[in-house]
């Protein structure tokens, strides 16, 4: 089985340092770049449970750190099929809950086997230069020469085995901590979303992770639903973050969802009180500069949560209503948070067609191009303010929009974290991250390791941003 969670645990960011005119306010993977995994291994269960998080915070130690509001009882998945002779649906779940506590013994020779083989199907070098299948090969074969007497042996073993490939965030978790990882929700109902092809074409958004005795288990939602609407909402055609994010709200307010049990199933409005909510990562102003001859609208992004891409639309409007006719995003010290929300935030600035971002990878799976897919929201000059905390999620927004001449960057060298992880669960509970990709970004440029430079270290004059990014278009259509 496995997990997809289209996020990562944000780390939270501390004031900005100030910078000439725009100091900040004083008071806010890409699910599918994970390949399934077929082992033979040792045991009764074949493949391992997978969360597919694209870690965003360039802290390594940020997967034993998980907020603590995200305590709860972790999700209990079964596959996401839809058998097309609809059967009862008590039998369905029955045959579910057998699979699931069906013994699972293995050995400790088991156990660091099945991490070496998530590296050899999925590691990519990305620092190092120095790993190949020949030389991974040969220390399997020196390190299973012996046996291995005991399971925190085994433990130690994976952790050396994983050191050795010279990647910080290739790591080991521990049962404990790969629990609090597996706890991430990010509906504030105990659910987790996953678009499905409903074999023509087009995309269902199916319950795929219930946290068990959470707000949407009490209330009626069943493991493999059919979400149809959130509040009255259509949700055809959204993706499942933007779903999550539909189903955000204040503790305690309640959210309506029209679901579907089973292919067969009739629909049922379900409902729910919200148990968690996101705080809001926005904050904005209005500034006159020139002797109040123009009106700049300041938004800063403290994060990218999945309140990010709303709030931040809802920002960029009201500063527009109030006359706002240029713009700076503050990215500083913004050390990532949810991918997904980066890029839907970037797309927000990019034409139709623009690339956000491209993925690498040794497996298909992750090589991606990330296109734009609607018009920009505004289209007035912007500034993006980074510097070297500007990492990950943040990063990919800035190279969006500096590549496609969308906007102009001021400050410092960002911090230079282009890495894909993915987390993957051993047959003991315990798990493994493994660097399994890269960001690159649309003009081509690795992010890793060497960070955005910006196009200035102080604020320019808004007619000199005008004409750097008239150049910009210039020399890009031609």
């Amino acid at each position: 089985m496995r997990l997809l969670l289209p996020f990562s645990s944000p780390l939270s960011a501390t004031s900005p340092p100030s910078l000439p005119e725009y100091p900040p306010p004083s008071k806010i993977e890409y699910s599918g770049l994970t390949k399934f995994f077929k082992k033979s291994v040792i045991g009764t269960l074949t493949g391992a449970l997978t969360l597919t998080l694209v870690l965003s915070s360039p802290i390594p130690s940020v997967a034993a750190s998980i907020d603590p509001y995200l305590s709860m009882t972790p999700p209990s998945l079964s596959p996401d099929s839809s058998p097309e002779d609809c059967p009862n649906e008590e039998e369905a779940d029955t045959d579910v809950i057998e699979d699931d506590v069906r013994p699972q013994l293995v050995t400790n020779e088991g156990i660091v086997e099945e991490a070496w083989e998530i590296v050899n199907d999925a590691f990519l070098d990305a620092r190092s230069n120095r790993w190949t299948p020949e030389t991974w090969q040969r220390q399997k074969e020196e390190i299973l020469s012996s046996p291995i007497k005991s399971r925190s042996k085994a433990h130690e073993v994976i952790k050396k085995m994983l050191g050795s490939l010279g990647d910080q965030y290739t790591r080991f978790l521990s049962p404990d901590e790969f629990s609090r990882m597996s706890k991430y929700d990010i509906t504030g109902i105990g659910i987790n979303l996953r678009e499905v092809s409903d074999g023509g074409g087009n995309a269902k958004l199916k319950v795929l992770g219930l946290v068990l005795d959470g707000p949407a288990d009490v209330a009626g939602v069943k493991q493999g639903d059919e979400i149809v609407a959130v509040n009255g909402v259509d949700v055809s055609g959204k993706s499942a973050f933007e779903v999550s994010s539909l189903l955000q709200g204040p503790t305690k307010t309640f959210v309506v969802l029209k679901v579907k049990h089973g292919k067969c199933g009739p629909l049922r409005s379900i409902k729910v009180q919200r148990q968690v909510n996101a705080q809001t990562p926005v904050s904005y102003r209005l500034e006159k500069v020139d002797n109040g001859k123009i009106s700049v609208g300041y938004i800063r992004l403290k994060e990218f949560n999945a309140l990010a891409r709303k709030d931040l639309v809802i920002a960029m409007k009201r500063l527009q209503d109030k006359g706002a006719s240029y713009f700076v995003m503050d990215l500083r010290d913004n050390l990532g948070g949810l991918v997904q929300a980066g890029i839907e935030t970037a797309k927000l600035f990019l034409d139709e067609g623009d690339t956000v971002i491209y993925t690498a990878g040794r497996d298909t799976e992750t090589q991606k191009t990330v296109l734009a897919d609607r018009q920009p929201l505004i289209t007035a000059p912007l500034i993006v303010m980074v510097n070297n905390r500007t990492a990950s999620a943040s990063e990919i927004v800035a190279s969006a929009l500096h590549d496609n001449c969308k906007a102009i960057l001021v400050g410092e060298r960002t911090y230079g974290k282009g890495l894909i992880q993915s987390v993957f669960e051993l047959r003991d509970g315990s798990g493994v991250v493994v660097t399994i990709g890269k960001y690159v970004t649309p003009n081509h440029i690795d992010i890793n390791g060497g960070g955005i430079e910006p196009d200035f270290r102080n604020l320019p004059a808004w007619d000199e941003v005008k004409e750097r990014l008239s150049k910009c278009n210039t020399l890009q259509q031609s």
